[in-house]
């Protein structure tokens, strides 16, 4: 049986994107196993839930360090080295990380961001995406780079704003895309299907024919039978 890549998934609340990349990661030909869940708060929901699938966790709490980021990293990345740690999934981690810890980890490092990046960075997409007017919106799966959601786009997937939409409506909407995407990205990430030139990823995969994709074929497409 090919090896999987031992992954970590980084949260800070709910961990609702971690779910479902630890439910894609129960099918054994998924590419990617899930060694590990990291919280900067011992307080965030989505660690209960990843004991619960017997996943192992682990808390640095970020306050502590208060403004030295370097130092809270570096106890991070031993939680990371400990376990074996060869892919980092950011979902809902809420700390801008350091241009060091981006190098150390680039291109082993995704995130995903409730908007069709470029557009609507940082914080409050949806209410900016219906304050703009906008008729499409949506998530992007990106390597991460030392700029706030900035770096290689792996895959989007988009959805209406409609009429009538709140804010509410609008995000659950991208959320249901989000845990569709999410695990397809990764899964060609851990599968070696990832081509870096410059600063655009080019995916080898059937899936992925075009950078904008709804609703995405799930992520039992891409098993570990790819090369590399």
């Amino acid at each position: 049986m090919t090896r999987r890549v031992r992954t970590a998934i980084l949260i800070s609340g709910r961990g609702s994107n971690m779910a479902a990349l630890l439910a894609a990661a129960g099918d054994t030909g998924y590419p990617a196993e899930i060694a590990l869940v990291l919280s900067n708060r011992g307080d965030a929901a989505g660690l209960e839930h990843a004991r619960g699938r017997g996943v192992p966790t682990s808390v640095v709490e970020s306050r502590p360090f208060g403004r030295d980021r370097e130092a809270f990293e570096r106890a991070m990345e031993a939680a990371l080295h400990g376990h074996g740690i060869e892919l980092v999934a950011l979902a809902g981690f809420m700390r801008v990380l350091t241009e060091g810890f981006v190098a150390r980890w680039r291109d082993r490092l995704v995130n995903i961001h409730p908007s069709l990046l470029p557009a609507f960075r940082g914080l409050d997409t949806h209410a900016r995406a219906l304050a703009a007017g906008v008729k499409l919106h949506g998530c992007t799966v990106h390597l991460v780079r030392p700029g706030v959601d900035e770096g290689p786009i792996l895959a989007q997937a988009a959805v209406p704003v409609l009429p009538d939409d709140t804010e509410a409506d609008l995000a659950a909407r991208v959320l249901a895309e989000e845990h569709r995407l999410y695990p397809a990205a990764l899964a060609w990430l851990a599968a070696g299907l990832v081509r870096v030139e410059g600063e655009r990823a080019r995916i080898a995969a059937p899936a992925a024919s075009g950078a904008l994709a709804n609703p995405l074929p799930g992520p039992a497409s891409v098993r570990t039978s790819a090369p590399g």
